[in-house]
């Protein structure tokens, strides 16, 4: 299993860290790419072209803030699911970002996760899906969780 984690900008590599410290601890493959669905299109498509070909299960995380083509453009020609978290330094620039990421045409499944951990956690749960082993670890970190509240 493999998630791309496509970013629309050098600038979204810090807010991306979060996401890929969480796949990693859950052992996870992973590449960050940086690829702009309005600069590099073509490239973007490549990327989607070469990850539908694949026999293993995917799922991409997209990071673009303004106008997000990127999430867009990913899920418009991806068979696999796409969870876009967009950037944000403070509310004002998350309003805007989230805006952008939620209103997606039709036919263009984009599932929006403002918070990077819990984007990593979807992603997580969704290849459980087709993994036993790691939905029996997602079972248990549930079930730790709760434990927290047993005091």
């Amino acid at each position: 299993m493999t998630v791309p984690i496509l970013l629309g900008s050098e600038s979204d590599k810090d807010f991306a860290k979060t996401i890929e410290g969480h796949l990693t601890e859950w052992g996870i493959k992973h590449e960050t790419i940086v690829a702009s669905a309005h600069k590099v299109p073509e490239k973007v498509l490549e990327i989607v072209q070469k990850f539908n070909k694949s026999t293993e299960p995917v799922c991409y995380v997209t990071i673009a803030g303004r106008s997000n083509g990127l999430s867009g453009v990913v899920a418009a020609n991806s068979v696999h699911p796409v969870v876009a978290c967009p950037p944000f330094k403070d509310k004002d620039d998350m309003t805007v970002n989230l805006f952008s990421t939620i209103m997606m045409p039709s036919d263009t499944p984009v599932l929006t996760v403002v918070d990077p951990q819990n984007a990593a956690m979807a992603v997580i749960r969704i290849l459980a899906n087709n993994d036993p082993d790691l939905k029996a670890k997602v079972e248990k970190h549930i079930q730790s969780v709760k434990e927290t509240f047993d005091n």
